[in-house]
């Protein structure tokens, strides 16, 4: 009935179920009785073959070896839901709620976001940051009841967190109107907590930035993160990484960029120009006819690589400006240069 090989697993067992439970579901088939019919016997098949027993003596003595069982015997669709309650919230996303509001559940993760300074990133630095987050109240240990106190089940739902209606054949739940899907109410909510079991606190704490993280680089702290719930754990913090404008430096990755400016002179004749480094000044010869936008490296004077001792380089970006309010004396050497360099070209 579920095609599926003597030899099969539970999972496999439980995938063919799946499918064929979908195909002839009656919501996907209203009116057909034969999808009914085939849906009942497909229940039964894996009523018996998901139960190790029955299987058992279903491989030894075939469906003689189930007399004495109450097998299959469904009435309709809520009969097989009521048996097979579980595996339909699994496979179709409704069903009977059992006990969700207690269980575990993980903590929020955080995200922090810390600034450094270019010399931060090159030699690495311990910040003190302060993080906003919630833990699990001390006075009611998280239950979010006065100490002394219990929750009491909801009547309405009798503690299942969901209340039932019939549509058709079809039997739709939702979550309990009057406890809101947790299947049971407080009377007496803890004093701290308002009956959240958790409060928010302000923890500070020194994080280790290691040289050489780039821009936006996330790094990871377990545990430290917003507090679980029912013994899950706490979630963890994200600290971001952002590095703030340098006065005369901007980042490239490793490397560094300093742009200078040099008169059209200077470019010609060559020149030495002093660099500001991170570890100081440092020189830099510019060859004769350098062009604008020419660009010389000063290597190992970047931003080391993370967790390790190479050094990206610090790029020196030229460009020429050209003088203004020119003396009369100056123009008449300028005059004079142009006419040294012989006539123009003739575009003829």
């Amino acid at each position: 009935m579920l095609g599926v090989n003597p030899n099969a697993t539970l999972d496999e067992i439980k995938s063919a179920y799946r499918h064929l439970a979908l195909k002839f579901h009656p919501d996907r088939n209203p009116g057909n009785n034969a999808a009914e019919e085939e849906f009942k016997r497909v229940s039964e098949a894996y009523q018996v073959l998901s139960d190790p027993e029955k299987r058992k003596l279903y491989d030894l003595y075939g469906p003689d070896g189930l007399n004495g069982f109450n097998v299959g015997g469904f009435g309709g669709f809520e009969d097989i839901f009521s048996s097979f309650g579980d595996i339909f919230e699994d496979f179709f996303s409704f069903g009977r709620r059992r006990d969700r509001a207690t269980r575990a559940q993980s903590g929020a993760d955080l995200r922090s976001v810390v600034t450094l300074t270019l010399e931060e990133v090159l030699n690495g630095v311990d910040k003190e940051i302060t993080v906003d987050r919630r833990v699990l109240c001390q006075r009611c240990e998280g239950e979010g009841v006065e100490p002394g106190t219990k929750p009491q089940t909801c009547s309405n739902c009798g503690g299942r967190g969901q209340v039932s209606q019939h549509r058709g054949m079809l039997r739709v739940f939702t979550s309990c109107p009057v406890c809101r899907g947790a299947g049971s109410f407080v009377p007496h909510p803890c004093e701290t907590c308002g009956g959240a079991g958790m409060i928010r606190e302000k923890r500070q704490m020194q994080v280790r930035i290691p040289p050489g993280v780039d821009n936006g680089t996330r790094l990871r702290l377990r545990g430290e993160g917003e507090a679980g719930r029912f013994g899950g754990p706490q979630g963890d913090l994200y600290i971001e990484v952002q590095t703030a404008p340098h006065p005369f430096l901007s980042r490239r990755g490793h490397d560094l960029l300093y742009r200078t400016e040099l008169s059209f002179v200077e470019a010609a004749l060559g020149w030495d120009i002093t660099v500001p480094t991170l570890n100081g000044d440092a020189s830099c010869t510019i060859p004769p006819g350098t062009q604008s936008g020419a660009v010389f490296s000063l290597a190992g004077e970047g931003l080391p690589h993370l967790n390790s001792k190479k050094r990206g380089d610090l790029l020196v970006e030229v460009s020429l400006k050209t003088p203004t309010n020119l003396t009369v004396r100056q123009e008449e050497l300028l005059r004079e240069f142009l006419a040294s360099e012989g006539p123009e070209p003739s575009l003829d």
